[in-house]
């Protein structure tokens, strides 16, 4: 139920649906007064939530500082979450990635320089209907396309959320006990909910925050006064991240 209720959010969450809802209340009131109000109310919340400037400032009050490739030490492991890929696009025979391709991408950069000397890849499908393969399953086919050996990635496929994440990979590392200097790979939005998911199941790690969304500050007037669909869009993950945090909190998943 939790599972299904979580996809919702996703739609529940999204300052577009909430713009349109407030204009169609304005447009099918009889009151002229709510009226009035509903197109000021609409107006207001289509420049905050569609300008880049302060989508961008929110990002960067949110987002983790980066770690630097050379400042990464030695590690037994690297634990990459999945959640980047498309399980259901056809053709079936390559990997087809949404954002975020740069957790899998990090981590065998890692690998490659001996810092990390396993990838564990952590998650199975966040679609409700059966997927052809596994997201876990198509990280792992990345990773053996740039070159690490099979034998030193390890895979957990049954996970549909970031607590499963980290239930089923703290079961995993059960049975690998060499296995205990482990670094933390997801993208920097979602390090926050990932790390205190890990840290609840009781494993010790570092961080390694990927794929940032954010941009250096500006104050040019494209970013300051244009609106841009994709500012909407970002408050949308946002805000769905946000809900996720609060909801994990409340249930004491993390």
């Amino acid at each position: 139920m939790f599972f299904i209720l979580s996809k919702l959010l996703q739609y529940l969450t999204s300052p577009f649906l909430w713009i349109m809802a407030v204009f169609v209340f304005g447009l099918f009131s009889r009151n002229q007064g709510k009226k009035r109000w509903a197109f000021r109310v609409g107006l207001v919340l289509l420049f905050f939530f569609s300008n880049p400037f302060i989508s961008n400032e929110v990002w960067l009050a949110w987002e983790p500082e980066a770690v630097l490739m050379k400042d990464v030490k030695n590690y037994d492991a690297a634990i990459v979450l999945t959640g980047v890929t498309e399980v259901n696009r056809s053709p079936h025979d390559r990997v087809h990635f949404n954002e975020g391709a740069e957790r899998i991408l990090d981590a065998v950069q890692l690998y490659k320089m001996g810092r990390v000397q396993k990838i564990i890849i952590t998650g199975g499908s966040g679609a409700i209907k059966d997927v052809v393969r596994t997201e876990a399953e198509n990280l792992e086919q990345t990773a053996l396309y740039a070159g690490v050996p099979k034998q030193d990635i390890l895979i957990e496929q049954r996970s549909r959320n970031t607590r499963e994440n980290a239930l089923y990979t703290k079961e995993l590392l059960s049975q690998h006990p060499e296995l205990q200097r482990l670094l933390l790979i997801t993208s920097a939005f979602h390090m926050r909910r990932a790390q205190a998911c890990f840290e609840k199941v009781g494993l010790n790690f570092d961080t390694f925050p990927a794929d940032f969304q954010t941009h250096d500050r500006s104050f040019h007037l494209d970013d300051l006064l244009i609106p841009s669909a994709e500012a909407l869009q970002d408050w949308t993950r946002l805000l769905h991240e946000w809900v996720g945090v609060l909801t994990y909190k409340l249930l004491g998943y993390s």
